[in-house]
């Protein structure tokens, strides 16, 4: 059980790192220290952008522990968007239109609104589509598509302005931030000072090692009474997840507008093909129009290579997976750019030859189940647990920012209903024989995961 003057670390300043950090302090807990080693947000995160989808209320008509804990957070972070005065600035409800281009796509949307088919119009034709924004927004053929028109209920927050107001309010409620390589944690100090094998542990032997502190890039040792490690996609670096972790790349650019198309674009409704990409209004300050390709992601595959006659596995050229890892890129892989470019064909042709001002690829980790890894580390002793763990946002988590630090806040408090630790608990049997090229449930690109590794090339915005 936390204690008010507990000393708390949180090992990044992202977009669940923010919105703990602002819950501990909201709720009485002073003495708590982000550190990052970057500044916030993160150059790889995907929370560091213009902007995110948003949709009110549940998600799933399902009554499995999944179901209602996914459904429970977007509950609770709807209330935060709608009246939290910290985020909801930053929710614009603009309405969203969602279209497939395929059939097994569409059947994926029917089944996506299912139990809520009410709140949505059918849209099934160019001019429908057309309509849904003013006049002279998108002007191409949709050809194919169908989809479904929300005009409330729905639309996008500024990603990157939520993560910077949730800090600047966890700092005005005295949390700290250490940042660069001050921030960078580069090891974690278990008991014995080894990182604790989790073989051992799944094969009942159950070392209890505590977590001592933390060392970063400058050398320095924190500790605290309790550690928080919401990293992102860097958590992968730090700690052996089982596989259950996949870090996982999406693309993105932009468009400069100029000021009079930035006004006939202010308060658009989202707009999302499943299978070809989305984007929203251009940004008030820079009036970039941002647009994603959609695709099932890139990973950068780190294989393992066994010694014949020994057993042992070490780093090489083998073709076993063992993990993916990250790395900041300002610009996209040049077959992204040509599926912006298609996608902006088919929307907004008037667009699809302008030069992007920006790109980039942002990353989040995947979870086997795309549920967040929320729970106690399980080699902690019961008896002295302070190593939590809040990761596995899998892409489509950003919406839960403002939720995830009050449901963090009941694990550390001890007051977490069952279903809800039970949906985001600690386990590696989902991961076993972990399939990294799954596409889990998402579309585009031929549908496949892709090597980033093996891509055609870059694009050289700004170059």
């Amino acid at each position: 059980m936390l204690l008010n003057d507990d000393l708390i670390l949180i090992i990044g300043g992202g977009t669940w790192g923010c919105s703990i950090a602002l819950e501990l302090a909201r709720n009485g807990y002073s003495n708590v220290t982000v550190l990052d080693g970057e500044e916030v947000p993160s150059s790889i995160a995907a929370g560091n952008d213009l902007n995110k989808i948003m949709e009110e209320g549940s998600q799933s008509e399902d009554d499995t522990d999944s179901a209602y804990a996914w459904n429970r957070l977007h509950t609770l972070c709807t209330r935060a968007w709608l009246e939290d005065p910290v985020y909801q600035p930053y929710y614009h409800r603009t309405g969203y239109v969602t279209a497939a281009s395929s059939d097994p796509a569409y059947e994926a949307l029917l089944e996506d609104i299912k139990g809520h088919e009410h709140e949505y119009q059918s849209v099934n034709s160019a001019e429908g589509l057309q309509n849904t924004m003013p006049k002279g927004v998108l002007t191409g053929d949709f050809k194919g598509w169908r989809g479904f028109a929300k005009q409330s209920g729905a639309g996008w927050v500024s990603a990157k302005g939520t993560i910077l107001a949730a800090k600047k309010e966890a700092e005005r409620l005295s949390i700290r931030f250490i940042t660069g390589r001050k921030g960078e944690v580069i090891e974690l100090l278990f008991s014995d000072d080894t990182q604790p094998e989790a073989l051992q542990i799944e094969k009942g032997d159950k070392p209890r090692r505590n977590l001592e502190g933390v060392k970063t890039a400058d050398g320095t040792i924190h500790k605290a009474n309790t550690t928080i490690l919401a990293n992102g996609a860097n958590a992968d670096f730090l700690l052996d997840f089982k596989n259950q972790l996949r870090p996982t790349a999406w693309t993105l650019a932009h468009i400069r507008m100029t000021p009079s198309e930035a006004k006939l674009y202010k308060d658009l409704p989202v707009l999302f093909n499943i299978e070809k990409g989305f984007f929203m209004e251009p940004s008030d300050e820079t009036h970039e129009l941002k647009i994603c390709d959609e695709h099932p992601g890139y990973i950068n595959p780190i294989y393992s290579q066994t010694i014949e006659g020994t057993g042992m596995s070490v780093k090489g050229d083998g073709r076993t997976i063992i993990g993916s890892r990250p790395f900041a890129k300002h610009q996209i892989p040049l077959e992204a750019e040509a599926r912006v470019r298609s996608f902006l064909k088919e929307t907004m042709p008037h667009l699809a030859e302008r030069p992007f001002s920006f790109a980039r690829i942002c990353w989040d980790a995947d979870t086997p189940d795309r549920m967040p890894l929320v729970d106690w580390y399980p080699s902690s002793s019961p008896r002295k647990r302070n190593f939590f763990l809040a990761v596995g946002g899998s892409g489509h988590s950003f919406k839960t920012m403002p939720a995830m630090g009050q449901v963090v806040l009941e694990f550390l408090e001890g007051r977490v209903d069952e279903r809800t630790r039970r949906a985001f608990r600690w386990r590696p049997e989902t991961a076993v024989d972990r399939n990294w090229w799954d596409v889990q449930d998402r579309w585009g690109a031929e549908g496949r995961v892709m090597d980033i590794n093996n891509i055609q090339g870059w694009t050289r915005v700004g170059e």
